[in-house]
């Protein structure tokens, strides 16, 4: 395998992480403390993520206990979590916050899918220009004979298919999810 293909194969592996941890912020109709990742709060003057601040667990399906390692941020922990446009009420108890999470009615399980639907299609445009990258500075390389040239290329393209069908595969388990009641 070629130095580009290798180079190509691990920058579309990266898509496909970042596209699973994009996935995992949205909501379906079970509790994920993957939703809560990428909410900052305000913690002595300073902006914090949420999670580096409490311990994030699921007691019920449909239910987020988030307990702060200190009870002064629980307040500004509410507050953040409020302010995410999550769709989810937090209530503040003695010690934690608790998240229910409401079941989707059919109207925002469509709206779901279909940010999940345009998620995997930022990735699959992401590979695309991967991939476009990678075949011009292919055609740049003069140390290459016109044979290797097609033959790296090809390499590539079979790289994005299986990129492009792995994107497919994890857009359809998530809207299977988002789907299900």
């Amino acid at each position: 395998m070629d130095a580009y293909t290798i180079e190509v194969k691990e920058k579309f592996q990266k898509t496909i992480d970042s596209l699973i941890a994009s996935l995992n912020k949205l909501r379906s109709a079970r509790a994920n403390p993957a939703m809560l990742n990428g909410i900052q709060c305000d913690y002595y003057g300073e902006k914090m993520d949420i999670t580096s601040l409490c311990s994030i667990s699921m007691p019920e399906p449909r239910q987020l206990l988030v307990k702060p390692y200190s009870r002064e941020d629980l307040k500004s922990i509410g507050a953040a979590i409020a302010g995410a446009n999550l769709g989810i009420n937090p209530q503040i108890e003695a010690d934690c916050v608790r998240l229910i999470i409401p079941p989707l009615t059919e109207d925002t399980r469509r709206e779901i899918a279909k940010k999940a639907k345009g998620l995997g299609e930022d990735a699959k445009v992401a590979i695309r220009n991967i991939r476009r990258d990678y075949l011009g500075l292919l055609k740049e390389d003069d140390s290459m004979s016109d044979d290797y040239k097609d033959r790296v290329e090809d390499e590539i393209q079979k790289e994005v298919d299986q990129a492009t069908a792995k994107v497919e595969e994890v857009i359809k388990a998530k809207v299977n999810e988002i789907m299900t009641i």
